[in-house]
Formats: structure tokens, C-alpha cells, sequence
């Protein structure tokens, strides 16, 4: 006996940083599982990898996760729980007067992924060496979010945010370089150079929110700043 199917609604995004028209649907309750269980396993790198599954997924495969940038991951899965589960979502949010926690309702499909500074195109190091930065992508975080050691993290994020690395003479691509390599090069720099990635990737774009509320304690008036996917992930 064939059973009745029931159509899924389509819907279309643009990816933040490449500007791409990307058809998507919301998840189903198997993919919703998988987050389930992600989410039970508590490890980030588990999380973001469930997303990653679920955003291919809900994409029909026309997507690469593993070559987003960061915060495209964190936008498209938000449009995808919004047209899931809900646009409103009632997020807890601390008094900034008396810690009261407040229930705030947040337009999800409205939050939007801030501009950022300008990637540039490179980064002059010395008068010789220099670097092609890049956003940080699904793949390295996952990477990094599976580290304990907190130099290991800064290395690593550090590599993640630079795609290549030139000289007078050649530029040599950071993908194919061995991982000691990689350490070394990255633990010569002095910090003002480190300062220079460093910007980079704090002036990455952002899925970010601003929301108002009075206290419901206090009364207090409040403005806080939502930003990352946690923020939002209710």
C-alpha cells in the first residue's frame, strides 16, 4: 500500500557571503532528530555538524557546507528553524539591573547577518611575507571546537582565518602545507602581526540582533545584543 506524501512547502535565501540564490524547505522530523541528538550529546563540534547535515540536507544537496563561512551556516540554519518550527521565539534574557531573566520574543526570520568590515585582500606582514585572509569556515570550527588546549585553539584558529601565505617569490597555499608547518609559521609571528589576523576575524560579519524589553521585575529598561547562533537556538 502506498501511503499519501505530503508536499513540502519551498522557500529561497541568499547566502550572506557569496550572494548566492539558494532554494531550501524546512526540516523534517527526521531531521530534527538528528538535531535532537546532537544537542543531547553536548559537544559543539556535534552540534555544528548536525547543522551542517541539516542545512545540506533542506538545500537538496546544492550547498557545501563544509565550505561556508561560519556565520552563512548559522543564517541558513536560522531561516531553516524558523520556517520549521516558528518566526517568534521566546528567548531568556538576563536584567542588565537585577538579573531577573526575561522572556523575550525574536522575529527569527527578521535576524539578518551583519555587513562586517571588508575582507581585504591581504595582509602585508613584513616587507616580504604576507598573507590572503579568509573567513573561517564550517569545517575549521568544527575542528576547533573539538581542542582543549587554549594555545592549540589560538593556533588553529589563527590558520583557519588565512588562506594562503606568499613571499617575493611564491605563494604557497595553507591547505597543502603539513600541519607542523602550519604551527611553526603561526608561532614566529610576533603579536602585531597577530593583531592583523586577529582583526580579521573580529570584524568577520556577524548573525546578529538587537532587542529591547523592560524588566518585568524591576522595570528596567534593557537593550541587549544578540549574536551567534546560540543566541537564537531555542
Amino acid at each position: 500500500m502506498n501511503l499519501p506524501k505530503i508536499e513540502t512547502p519551498k522557500y529561497e535565501l541568499t547566502v550572506p557571503s557569496t550572494g548566492e540564490e539558494v532554494r531550501y524547505r524546512p526540516f523534517l522530523v527526521k531531521e530534527e532528530k538528528v538535531l535532537l541528538i546532537a544537542q543531547e550529546a553536548g559537544g559543539e563540534a556535534d552540534l555544528l555538524a548536525a547543522m551542517g547535515d541539516v542545512v545540506t540536507s533542506c538545500t537538496f544537496g546544492k550547498i557545501n557546507v563544509s565550505k561556508l563561512a561560519s556565520f552563512d551556516l548559522e543564517y541558513i540554519f536560522l531561516k531553516l528553524r524558523a520556517k520549521s518550527v516558528g518566526e517568534e521565539a521566546e528567548i531568556g534574557i538576563k536584567c542588565e539591573e537585577c538579573d531577573e531573566v526575561n522572556k523575550v520574543t525574536v522575529n527569527l526570520d527578521a535576524v539578518e547577518v551583519t555587513k562586517g568590515k571588508p575582507l581585504p585582500k591581504k595582509i602585508q606582514l613584513n616587507e616580504t611575507i604576507g598573507i590572503v585572509p579568509q573567513y573561517i569556515k564550517v569545517i575549521d570550527l568544527i575542528n576547533i571546537s573539538k581542542k582543549t588546549d587554549k594555545g592549540d585553539i589560538l593556533t588553529a584558529s589563527i590558520a583557519a582565518s588565512i588562506e594562503n601565505i606568499y613571499d617575493e617569490e611564491n605563494v604557497y597555499p595553507i591547505a597543502e602545507a603539513s600541519d607542523n608547518d602550519v604551527k611553526e609559521f603561526i608561532e614566529s609571528l610576533n603579536k602585531s602581526q597577530i593583531e592583523k589576523i586577529e582583526e580579521v576575524v573580529s570584524g568577520a560579519p556577524k548573525l546578529q540582533e538587537t532587542v529591547s524589553f523592560t524588566c518585568a521585575k524591576c522595570g528596567a529598561k534593557n537593550e541587549k545584543v544578540l549574536t551567534g547562533i546560540e543566541s537564537f537556538f531555542v
